[in-house]
């Protein structure tokens, strides 16, 4: 497994080594010891899994306030997404800017967002299954969002090959405010 920086400090792609022979493949898709090494919170505490049925669904931008941020390390196990981190952290070098990452079954990829990001994706085929591995348990009080177009991000999200769906929570989101 190797972990890829981004152009964003504390988001990391991570590539795994397949170690395949006549039955298939394994690979390791989380290390705490890897991941402690680079200087990044462990995920282990909670996982989650969504699935979205149709091309274009779009959820986000998700975080949870502090002291209940969340560090995430999501994969796409079925079908093709467009997943997106913004960074929200007022003391990080590249506060407020947007970095994503195509995650599909085939490309095997993961993406790590530190606590303190917002996260979204947009699927990008049909039946797609999203799984997470989170550093905090999900606590409602502290689940917030930003718009998924603010112009404060200005994320480049790939063209719709119909309506977006997406639910009123996220269509309702605010603007951002720093």
């Amino acid at each position: 497994m190797r972990l890829l920086a981004t152009p964003l400090a504390g988001a990391f792609v991570v590539e795994l080594d397949l170690l395949g022979d006549e039955r298939g493949w394994f690979a390791r898709t989380y290390d705490e010891a890897l991941f402690a090494g680079h200087g990044l919170q462990p995920v282990g505490v909670q996982a989650n899994s969504s699935f979205n049925a149709a091309r274009d669904t779009l959820r986000g931008l998700h975080f949870q306030a502090d002291p209940h941020g969340e560090a995430k390390l999501v994969r796409c196990v079925r079908g093709a997404i467009w997943d997106v981190g913004v960074d929200l952290r007022s003391d990080s070098a590249s506060y407020l800017r947007w970095h994503a990452v195509e995650l599909t079954a085939d490309n095997r990829r993961g993406y790590y967002l530190a606590a303190g990001f917002a996260h979204g994706f947009q699927t990008l085929t049909a039946d797609c299954e999203v799984q997470y591995l989170m550093s905090h348990v999900y606590v409602p009080e502290a689940a917030r969002g930003v718009r998924w177009d603010d112009p404060a991000f200005a994320i480049d999200w790939p063209e719709p090959h119909g309506e977006r769906t997406l639910s009123d929570k996220d269509r309702g989101y605010p603007d951002f405010e720093p």
